[in-house]
């Protein structure tokens, strides 16, 4: 915490006016006045007597300004505090999540590296964004559970999302996915049908992505910058044809979140800056767990960890 502000000259001026008559200002000689030299009063009289007390000090407009902005963003933030608390225990999570550090201005650049991979003239892969922050991204892949307990928790805990949606899953409820844009999270291209795209050649994959560019667009106002290939299967026309739907980055991952476990690329079995997490839009049907109870995993192993969830479309 901050040390204490030091109260501007005119405030401490001001009060010691008004309390002049308790000497605040001091010793004789710096700026008290003597007792001896109060008018209508004796040193004799004054010793010992009772005084009535210090006037309240009036505070000059600049200093008040300043001491009621003080007080209530101290008050404020004691009520978000609060209010966190109470969002993380009704959602039951351990912890309320780290809030994630503001976004660079720009996107930072990409090198070639571990979790990088470049190729001139082609979208770069990603597995891992190129970060010394202690963050990490969530994202969600094609569609088929709307579960409007996941998003609403999501919003009310503040947790962003990348999600990746392929047309024959999503089609049925798109007004879900716009509500989820409309709350900040991104909705980008998984393809139409969900088809390895490894194993077919350039102009149906150009295709596949291309239609669902077309269709994300329309329905929720924004044609995707991200794709992320189904299976994570992909090849060299795949990132062509990306390429030229307008594609920038093709993000894929180095853990999986079930509602019972996280998986991990790496041995050391942790996340490291920059990592992207990999889930899906599935319900009971398919898994062991509520996509509530998902999310309720994933952000208690994040915090658990140290690190923050930020939204993967601001930095790719």
């Amino acid at each position: 915490m901050a040390g204490r502000r030091r109260a501007p000259a005119g405030l401490v001026a001001a009060a010691c006016l008004a309390a002049a008559v308790a000497g605040c200002g001091g010793p004789a000689g710096e700026g008290a006045v003597p007792s001896s030299e109060r008018t209508g009063a004796s040193t004799a009289a004054d010793r010992g007597a009772p005084r009535p007390p210090a006037a309240p000090v009036a505070l000059p407009g600049p200093a008040l300004a300043e001491e009621e902005t003080s007080s209530e963003a101290v008050a404020r933030r004691a009520e978000a505090v609060r209010a966190t608390l109470e969002t993380a225990r009704r959602w039951g999570l351990a912890r309320p999540p780290l809030p994630a550090p503001q976004p660079p201005a720009s996107r930072p650049a990409l090198r070639a590296a571990q979790g990088v991979k470049l190729a001139d003239g082609l979208p770069p892969v990603v597995y891992r964004v190129p970060t010394e922050e202690r963050i990490v991204f969530l994202t969600v892949d094609d569609g088929a559970e709307k579960d409007p307990e996941f998003s609403r928790m999501a919003g009310e805990l503040g947790i962003p999302l990348s999600t990746f949606v392929a047309d024959y899953l999503a089609r049925s409820d798109y007004g879900y996915f716009r509500g989820l844009a409309a709350q900040g999270d991104a909705v980008n291209n998984h393809t139409i049908n969900h088809r390895n795209l490894k194993v077919l050649g350039y102009a149906t994959q150009r295709d596949e992505i291309c239609r669902q560019q077309d269709q994300l667009e329309g329905q929720i106002g924004a044609r995707p910058r991200l794709f992320r290939p189904p299976y994570g299967e992909y090849n060299e026309d795949t990132l062509r044809a990306a390429g030229s739907c307008g594609i920038e980055a093709v993000p894929m991952w180095n853990e999986e979140a079930f509602p019972d476990r996280m998986e991990y690329r790496y041995d050391d079995q942790r996340l490291h800056p920059g990592d992207i997490i990999l889930t899906h839009f599935r319900g009971t049907d398919l898994w062991p767990g509520t996509m509530p109870e998902l999310l309720r995993k994933v952000v208690d192993e994040v915090t658990a960890q140290g690190f923050a969830l930020a939204r993967l479309d601001d930095y790719l």
